[in-house]
């Protein structure tokens, strides 16, 4: 298991060179999404790191609410991580009526690798109304390129917020600012909490992953590190706030699972899962279109770890609550 994730992170390493992708500037996802170089909230395990003084009461009072979205824990595929390199080309973001200021960052060059898509799309144009994520990994620079509701349209990328996050910058608690939101409702970056099948197929998941709950089971008007920034939450004051880790306990019998499923599972004990949005599918993983391993192949549906409850994890303290303002004052970051 250890030679395999040196292997692919050996490969990663290969991908943030020059020609991630090849000369041609192939959309082809770096093999490990454990993309920052430095430490961060996301990447820094937290199986041992205390509990929340609330963790059995939040549990239960998720679990009360009626727990995950559609009440079991499912796996969304949608989104998709691409790669970019030397050779592909950038556009300028135009940014849509209503653009998230000054939380997003303006006069952004985007990387459009050939051949690649938007979230839920089979390529750059935005058709069903959807949330759109356009990701791009370019390793070269050593930076994430995210939009949110993106679409590209005679050689236009318009899009209602746009970040590029520095993989070799360790962030400070507010990331880039207190009640800033980024192309993720909690502020986070998008891509460096999705996992994929080439992790999977690795062994290894190093880092924190994406989970989204209903507005309606989240507590209102609050967050928590390291989130700097809330959507709708409409919850009572007891349920998880944004920002969130839930982890999964170390008693968990992880030999009943599939062994891809027990990946992911020793992921949520190692890293947990942070609370980065509203919605009704719990988990977010990376779409296969773009990776070297599939879904299929290393044995990974939207069910594979439905087995696990809400009761099943525990709350990591997070420090306290902050008050939502929608007020965002960037940082400099």
């Amino acid at each position: 298991m250890r030679n395999r994730l040196l292997a692919s992170l050996a490969l990663a390493a290969a991908a943030c060179g020059a020609s991630p992708g090849g000369s041609s500037g192939s959309p082809l996802a770096p093999p490990s999404l454990a993309l920052f170089r430095a430490p961060n909230a996301w990447n820094t395990p937290v199986d041992a790191s205390p509990l929340s003084a609330s963790s059995a009461s939040v549990v239960a009072a998720l679990d009360a609410a009626g727990g995950w979205g559609n009440g079991r824990m499912q796996i969304d595929f949608s989104m998709k991580v691409l790669s970019a390199d030397a050779a592909t080309p950038k556009v300028r973001v135009t940014p849509a009526s209503g653009y998230y200021t000054p939380d997003c960052d303006t006069g952004v060059l985007f990387p459009l690798p050939a051949g690649g898509a938007v979230e839920g799309e089979s390529g750059y144009v935005c058709t069903g109304g959807g949330d759109c994520h356009l990701l791009v990994v370019h390793g070269g620079e050593g930076k994430l390129y995210e939009t949110y509701q993106a679409s590209v349209s005679g050689g236009v990328l318009q899009a209602m917020c746009a970040v590029v996050w520095d993989l070799a910058k360790s962030y400070p608690a507010d990331l880039r600012g207190d009640q800033c939101t980024s192309t993720d409702a909690a502020g986070l970056p998008v891509a460096a909490l999705l996992f994929t099948a080439d992790e999977v197929a690795a062994g290894s998941i190093d880092h924190a992953i994406r989970f989204i709950l209903p507005n309606a089971r989240m507590a209102q008007k609050v967050f928590v590190h390291p989130a700097t920034h809330a959507g709708a939450p409409s919850g009572a004051a007891g349920l998880p706030p944004y920002g969130s880790r839930l982890r999964l306990k170390s008693s968990y019998p992880l030999a009943g699972l599939p062994p891809g499923a027990q990946v992911v599972a020793r992921a949520l004990q190692k890293y947990g899962m942070i609370l980065a949005d509203g919605g009704t599918i719990a988990l977010t993983a990376a779409d296969d279109a773009f990776t070297r391993h599939k879904w299929a192949e290393v044995g990974i549906d939207s069910h594979s770890l439905s087995g696990l409850q809400v009761t099943d994890f525990e709350v990591v303290d997070g420090g306290a609550a902050i008050p939502l303002t929608y007020d965002c004052v960037r940082n400099g970051q």
